[in-house]
């Protein structure tokens, strides 16, 4: 199947552009863009979707976890699915095209196969997930972990800030908390899961690039970190006496920034938090808590260069006469992109833009869970100044047409490639 031409590439895009502005009336305020897990939001845009999914000739389900998913069949009816998709959950006071963006635009990469009638070796589905974000409980991806079949037993009983658990947020909309494992996938019936989303960074808008190609989604490490050393007056002890763990601690964060540019350009290091003790302003900081969060799309270079900083850390301690100490309490791998669907992307973007950039993923995804069981491949959509999780959050309509001649293509030459025997030949 050839892209779809400039004229129906429009006209999709249009409809994708009016369907995010329309979700974004699903919010929990009149102001600001709020819709969280198994809130009456949560649902009223899993009707609104599942509309949409049905009028593109799909049969439409809501799943265990509360999921919107949509199924178009294949050539045989028991075909495995390629699975399209991404999040309808959002941050507060959210940008309208985090998530949503990606499942507005598989819907149409099915209604142009549906408008021309045409089936192929898989069949295609898409899910809305109910929840990447982790904003009313605390814990994330619970959506896409209800497809892998990953859910630890804790989270039923997880709370959110109204003492309100999972099991009981599911009740109250109608959910069974026993019945979470049915939400769960067979391996052999999904070949693949794509997802489409914003890039929410400002890689491709510095290339004048529209669309790329995601290669991985980086790993990250996070630690809570500090320096201890002597609190003294301010006036009376001198500048060579002194052990003062603040300026330990800007020592250290000059190198954190130079040393990660140095160890690679998709290696990022941040000090988010920074407290100093006693903290007045006629006191020698003796006490410096500080965190460190490390990004990277490779699990050995992440740890290079985590190395690298703690090591440094320790030197300027020692040098300063000072004591330091780092406990690492957050840590995820890096999740690598399939490399067959990493290429069809590319080709089918090469297709309709000239030319392709390949580039990681500083932020998670729903594909994060998803790739411990199947194959994934994502597409990135420019975004205005690399803005998300924000109001102010923008993309052009005439890069969603492309994103959509795009993912229509890709979606039609993975489909045509796979073995609809339930095998594939994608991975």
């Amino acid at each position: 199947m050839e892209p779809l031409n400039l004229a129906e590439a429009q006209q999709a895009a249009a409809r994708v552009m009016a369907r995010c502005d329309r979700l974004a009336e699903i919010s929990e305020t009149a102001d600001a863009l709020t819709r969280v897990y198994l809130s009456p939001e949560h649902l009223q845009a899993n009707r609104q979707v599942g509309e949409w999914m049905a009028a593109a000739g799909m049969r439409v389900w809501q799943d265990s976890v509360g999921n919107i998913c949509g199924r178009y069949e294949g050539q045989q009816p028991d075909a495995p699915a390629l699975l399209l998709g991404s999040h309808l959950d959002t941050v507060r006071n959210a940008g309208r095209y985090d998530g949503m963006l990606g499942v507005l635009t598989a819907i149409e990469a099915v209604q142009a196969l549906h408008r021309q009638n045409l089936r192929l070796p898989l069949a295609v589905e898409i899910v809305g997930f109910g929840d990447e974000e982790g904003t009313r409980f605390g814990i994330t991806l619970l959506g896409s972990r209800g497809l892998t079949g990953s859910w630890p037993e804790s989270w039923v009983s997880h709370p959110d800030g109204n003492s309100i658990t999972v099991a009981q947020a599911m009740a109250d909309v109608g959910l069974d908390a026993q019945a979470i494992g049915e939400a769960a996938r067979e391996v052999k019936d999904i070949v693949a899961y794509l997802e489409l989303h914003i890039e929410q960074g400002p890689c491709l808008e510095q290339e004048d690039l529209a669309l790329g190609v995601v290669t991985a989604i980086n790993g990250a490490r996070r630690l809570n970190c500090l320096f201890v050393g002597e609190a003294g007056h301010a006036g009376t002890v001198p500048m060579t006496h002194r052990k003062d763990a603040l300026a330990a601690a800007a020592e250290w964060m000059v190198f954190i920034e130079q040393a990660a540019a140095k160890h690679g350009p998709q290696l990022v290091a941040t000090v988010g938090t920074l407290q100093c003790q006693p903290g007045a302003v006629n006191v020698i900081p003796g006490e410096v808590a500080l965190s460190l969060d490390v990004r990277g799309p490779e699990d050995r270079a992440l740890a290079e260069l985590l190395s690298a900083l703690l090591t440094q850390a320790e030197a300027i301690a020692l040098r300063r006469g000072l004591s330091f100490s780092a406990e690492e309490y957050y840590q995820i791998p890096a999740t690598r992109c399939d490399e067959k669907l990493q290429a069809a992307l590319s080709q089918a973007v090469t297709a309709v833009q000239g030319r392709s950039l390949s580039l990681p993923s500083g932020a998670g995804h729903d594909a994060i869970a998803m790739a411990e069981r199947w194959p994934v491949g994502m597409l990135f959509v420019r975004c205005d100044r690399g803005i998300s999780h924000h109001p102010a959050e923008s993309v052009r309509v005439e890069d969603v047409a492309l994103a959509v001649r795009a993912w229509t293509k890709a979606v039609s030459e993975i489909a045509l490639s796979a073995d609809s025997t339930g095998g594939q030949r994608v991975a």
